[in-house]
């Protein structure tokens, strides 16, 4: 006959194991998902590829690791404006990894889709490590203040609380950012990588870019404003956001000898 002791053991040892069977099952169902999910995107993307392409690029996405693209942890929209024409402003989705500290380094893509274009990079650093830059490099970084504040910058699907933390320690930063497709000009990748600075005050970005995308992602920037209104306003330092000058720099294709 089993004692009161064999009994209470047996049943939180069957609690016990009936708990780590579900989430074993959970975890195995999730990665079933996602599975799944990567197999459907595979296929979206790959319409009108040739099938030997088509099955190569299925049978990479199940057996190689990303490890870059896996470290990626961090969905942020916003927008940039050419460092030399204030008037030419692209949308800009950000997937940033925090490599250190002190330094975010991000891919920018035309949107959040399976099929979206390649566009740009990103770096985010603190406002130390810009401070330490040299005056030459300084003039190619722009300031995160008014994209934060404004509410401009997101990071869509977010718990406003999580995301109020996250530009709370954003809004202190500066940013160095290469677009390499000129996406609102041609719908191929012509030319060299172009300056992109970000936005400084109320007026700069174009009021329909903005509703166009709030409308897509269920979003409200004049509500994000209100949200971040008590957010401190840091000081910015004088010598970034060069356009503001009314003098910038940009990227020319130069002819030059071949060293060998």
């Amino acid at each position: 006959m089993a004692t009161t002791h064999d009994t209470s053991f047996s049943r939180r040892y069957g609690q016990a194991r009936a708990a780590a069977l579900g989430v074993a099952a959970g975890v195995a169902a999730a990665i079933g998902v996602l599975s799944s999910r990567k197999v459907a995107t595979t296929v979206k993307v790959g319409q009108g590829h040739a099938l030997k392409h088509r099955v190569l690029d299925l049978a990479s996405g199940a057996m190689q690791r990303k490890y870059p693209l896996e470290a990626m942890n961090t969905y942020l929209n916003g927008f940039h404006m050419y460092a030399d024409e204030m008037g030419r402003q692209v949308e800009a989705s950000h997937f940033c990894i925090h490599l250190r500290h002190d330094l975010h380094q991000c891919v920018i893509f035309d949107r959040n889709a399976p099929d979206a274009r390649l566009i740009g990079i990103e770096y985010i650093i603190s406002a130390e490590r810009f401070q330490s830059l040299p005056a030459d490099e300084k003039r190619l970084w722009h300031s995160h203040h008014y994209e934060v504040k404004s509410g401009i910058l997101v990071a869509p699907g977010v718990p406003a609380m999580a995301e109020r933390s996250y530009f709370t320690d954003l809004v202190t930063t500066y940013g160095k950012t290469f677009h390499t497709w000129q996406y609102d000009r041609d719908d191929f990748p012509y030319g060299i990588p172009q300056l992109m600075m970000a936005f400084t005050d109320d007026g700069q970005a174009h009021e329909r870019l903005i509703n166009d995308r709030d409308l897509t992602l269920g979003i409200s920037t004049p509500g994000k404003r209100h949200e971040r209104a008590d957010i401190p306003t840091p000081d910015v330092a004088a010598d970034a956001n060069l356009w503001e000058s009314g003098r910038t720099v940009q990227l020319r294709l130069e002819e030059t000898d071949f060293k060998r």
